[in-house]
């Protein structure tokens, strides 16, 4: 083989000595290690970074055992899975895109989950149904099939119960939800969990594991955590049984700050804990929904002893399961990063630079459905519950982007800025303005966030698949 970097050099063909005829190739296998005649190890990284994932998808079971400690899943992957994709490195010749397709493979596999339902009920079912989805199916065609499962929940609730009176018995000029809608909710939640769930088995099983996969399902997931519950209000609605819009929307801020704070933990461990909160959330609003549909709405019309409403028990439920479960262990593993060193070891300004615009947001949002002059929350709590989610949202991919690409967090997110003019204008009208010209402002703010929403999304995935050069929703041949 005649070794060159100059793709244009002029070959000279098969080498003769005596009577021997050696072959001129463009590349061999020398010691399980490919070698090309321009000196590329693009292809060879490539190669090991695919064997590293058949290796993982291998032991997965292993790796997502609860009996193992993680000090020996980590010791397994240290011995089994790195080797295998760092064999012959010390020949390879780096560019920087090469460096970060390497760093990409190591973060992918950070992610963490111990929650007894996930690991003994749904990951073996999931295993079972990812074996009936052919391997020509891009992994992200399912994370987005599933997301537009809970858009079509939203949208169809939106038109039978668009302002949460269709069950409340106060409300009897406004007809109730028909049970098939009910029926459907269930089955489309059940699907976005179960594509949700699979997503990433089939990136593993073809070998299509990587970062816009993750940007993906976690910005997706951050959209949703605020579709689900707000078609979950549906079932109580606004009655004597349930809690008001505004108590809504301190519940719906609960379930962001904590899947926010899953986030900043990985920006700071490097590892992404899965709370246990999410397999038993979705659970819950599966049969929340089935029995809805047997029984209709007025199956959640009781009191507890002591007054408590359904409504008011599953608000106490979110409320229990994140100052027991999600909070604590979030920062025990922050504090246990920077106490064994095994985190980023950021300094604690740099630390805490992802909260601050969720927080200057939160405190926005918070100051408007207090003090409106017309009271908005109550006026549309369903186009707040969309505003509030949209930019929730996009704060949150910045911060999954920033961690996936180990860049310094954005300290303020430019969303903000029309949604605190939009507060401002909103609290200095004269009352005599009437509620038509905020709730003017709050649906163009909507629509404003939405739109812009889905461009930076689209224009994220563009630019990564151009520097991966791969397709979103369909998997390239190697021949491409």
């Amino acid at each position: 083989m005649i070794m060159s970097r100059d793709e244009n050099i002029v070959r000279n063909g098969n080498i003769r000595t005596g009577n021997l005829s050696f072959e001129e190739v463009e590349k061999f296998k020398y010691l399980g290690a490919t070698v090309t005649n321009i000196n590329d190890t693009r292809e060879e990284i490539k190669h090991r970074i695919n064997m590293g994932n058949a290796y993982y998808y291998s032991i997965e079971k292993l790796l997502s055992s609860s009996l193992l400690s993680k000090n020996v899943k980590v010791r397994i992957y240290k011995t089994v899975i790195l080797p295998v994709v760092l064999y012959g490195c010390e020949t390879w010749t780096f560019t920087l895109r090469e460096k970060h397709r390497l760093r990409v493979f190591e973060n992918k596999y950070s992610a963490l989950d111990t929650s007894p339902l996930s690991i003994y009920v749904m990951h073996p079912f999931w295993n079972r149904v990812v074996e009936w989805c052919p391997k020509w199916v891009a992994p992200n065609l399912l994370t987005f099939a599933g997301f537009l499962f809970t858009v079509l929940n939203f949208l169809m609730f939106s038109y039978y119960d668009y302002d949460f009176y269709a069950s409340s018995d106060e409300h009897p000029e406004v007809p109730a939800i028909p049970r098939w809608v009910w029926a459907v909710a269930a089955l489309n939640i059940f699907l976005a969990y179960t594509l949700d769930g699979i997503d990433g088995k089939q990136a593993r099983r073809t070998q299509t594991s990587g970062p816009l996969g993750e940007l993906f399902d976690h910005g997706l997931d951050s959209w949703t955590a605020f579709l689900i519950p707000t078609c979950m209000y549906s079932v109580f609605g606004r009655g004597v049984h349930s809690i008001s819009p505004l108590r809504m929307y301190f519940c719906l801020w609960n379930i962001f700050v904590n899947f926010y704070l899953s986030h900043w933990e990985k920006y700071n461990t490097g590892v992404l804990f899965l709370p246990w909160g999410y397999d038993a959330s979705m659970v819950a609003a599966i049969l929340i929904f089935v029995v809805t549909s047997i029984f209709g709405h007025r199956a959640w019309a009781f009191n507890l002893p002591g007054g408590m409403s359904a409504g008011h028990m599953f608000e106490l439920t979110f409320y229990i399961c994140a100052i027991v479960s999600n909070l604590p262990m979030c920062l025990w593993n922050v504090y246990k990063s920077y106490r064994d060193g095994t985190g980023k070891m950021r300094p604690f300004s740099e630390a805490m630079r992802p909260l601050i615009p969720v927080i200057i947001f939160l405190v926005v949002c918070t100051v408007w459905v207090m003090y409106s002059p017309v009271d908005v929350v109550d006026l549309d709590p369903r186009c707040v519950y969309l505003v509030t989610g949209t930019i929730f949202s996009n704060i949150c991919c910045r911060l999954i982007v920033s961690q996936m690409s180990s860049t310094r967090c954005e300290l303020f997110n430019w969303m903000i800025i029309p949604a605190g003019l939009v507060v401002a204008v909103s609290l200095i009208l004269p009352s005599s303005t009437g509620a038509y010209a905020e709730l003017s402002m709050l649906y163009a703010l909507a629509l404003f966030a939405t739109v812009a929403h889905i461009h930076y999304g689209s224009c994220v995935v563009r630019q990564m698949c151009r520097h991966f050069r791969i397709s979103c929703f369909r998997i390239r041949q190697h021949g491409e």
